[in-house]
């Protein structure tokens, strides 16, 4: 079939970027048109031994995963507020401020990720283009069996899109969600058959791999297109929720309204009973690199103040986000504008006071074993927010 070239005014995730050489099976079109691929993402992770492993080490920052480098190590970068030094790596200079960016001339100095490829001698595509592959039936029967049910590398299958325009950027897996289904894992103990909602799931892979742990898990986003790819991908893992005894219902959650969808003519509404049930039963709320557009931010906030004053116990939300930094026009500098937004927003949560609730907040050390390949860069974060009732 003909190349798929991406235009400049398309946003492609590192997740794909990155990785030139690997298969990227196109299965299908999508109701607007745009090409479906179909990746899966290799789960170091076997149910019972992790459970093993956890009660026989007393540290869990010892415990690590075969095949998986330590985290701190490599290419995982060190988390928030960490003193860890990374001496001659690449990422140092985007940490050290904007005047180690700049070469002896004063120009910006941007320094790029190698090449990772399997086969040096290889010839690479260009970043700009996809090679997409027929997924045919042979193959088809061939994935299935790749990840039997005694296997301990799991396979996560995802549909997603590639490349899209800012506002479809849902349809794509990104490395916040990545990380942020690493936590899940690690701290299952937070998530064990409770009720937990994920906003902004886009392809839903966090809310697949909380339904490992979860009882129930609410995997809300909008738009019906993209709902119906969170879907698709629900079923194609159900195998995965069931294991676990989880319930995933893909339900849509618009942050710039007040109320839930009830209308039963609209799909992915909500019942009353669901409404209940999340009211009644929710004790985390998650989402992933949601953090790209102020004013998407100021309506996530809002809506996870509104939630957390209906929640009829105390809740706790996760949430990852990765800093992003740009060299602008305007600003003749290296900024990060949606990363600071959010942090602003963070503070205005903690200092919000209403007379019934308060909002902890504190980052998350990301020092937890790494179960999914991804580079865990430095600027990638997790942040913990606890609403509690005011003493």
């Amino acid at each position: 079939m003909d190349e798929v070239t991406f235009r400049s005014d398309t946003v492609l995730s590192d997740v794909h970027l990155f990785t030139p050489n690997h298969r990227h099976l196109m299965v299908r079109l999508n109701g607007v048109g745009q090409p479906v691929f179909l990746s899966q993402f290799k789960l170091l992770w076997n149910r019972d031994s992790w459970r093993d492993s956890r009660t026989e080490d007393s540290d869990s920052r010892d415990i690590h995963t075969q095949d998986t480098p330590p985290a701190g190590s490599g290419s995982l970068g060190s988390p928030p507020g960490s003193d860890h030094s990374h001496e001659g790596s690449p990422l140092q200079a985007s940490q050290d401020g904007v005047g180690t960016q700049l070469d002896e001339d004063g120009d910006l100095d941007v320094v790029r990720r190698p090449w990772v490829s399997s086969d040096p001698d290889l010839a690479r595509p260009p970043r700009d283009k996809v090679h997409p592959m027929i997924l045919t039936q042979e193959e088809d029967i061939i994935m299935e069996e790749q990840a039997p049910e005694s296997h301990p590398h799991i396979v996560i299958k995802i549909e997603h899109t590639m490349a899209t325009p800012l506002e479809d950027v849902g349809k794509q897996v990104w490395r916040g969600a990545l990380l942020l289904a690493d936590y899940i894992l690690f701290r299952q103990d937070l998530f064990q058959g409770r009720t937990v909602l994920e906003l902004g799931a886009g392809t839903g892979l966090a809310s697949i791999v909380a339904a490992t742990v979860a009882q129930t898990v609410y995997c809300t986003d909008v738009g019906a297109d993209l709902l119906a790819m969170c879907q698709r991908n629900i079923t194609l893992n159900s195998h995965l929720a069931a294991a676990g005894g989880g319930v995933v219902k893909v339900k849509e959650l618009d942050w710039l309204k007040a109320d839930l969808c009830t209308d039963p003519e609209i799909p992915f509404s909500w019942s009353q009973e669901d409404i209940a049930d999340l009211y009644n039963h929710t004790t985390v709320l998650f989402a992933a690199e949601v953090f790209y557009d102020d004013d998407l931010t100021d309506a996530l906030f809002n809506t996870l103040s509104r939630l957390a004053h209906k929640l009829k116990n105390a809740c706790t939300a996760i949430l990852s986000v990765e800093k992003r930094l740009n060299f602008t026009l305007r600003h003749l500098d290296v900024t990060c504008e949606a990363y600071d937004h959010f942090r602003s927003s963070l503070h205005a949560l903690e200092k919000l006071a209403d007379g019934r609730l308060r909002f902890v907040v504190e980052p998350v050390e990301a020092s937890f074993p790494q179960l999914l390949m991804y580079e865990r860069i430095q600027q990638l974060e997790l942040w913990k927010i606890v609403a509690e009732p005011t003493p």
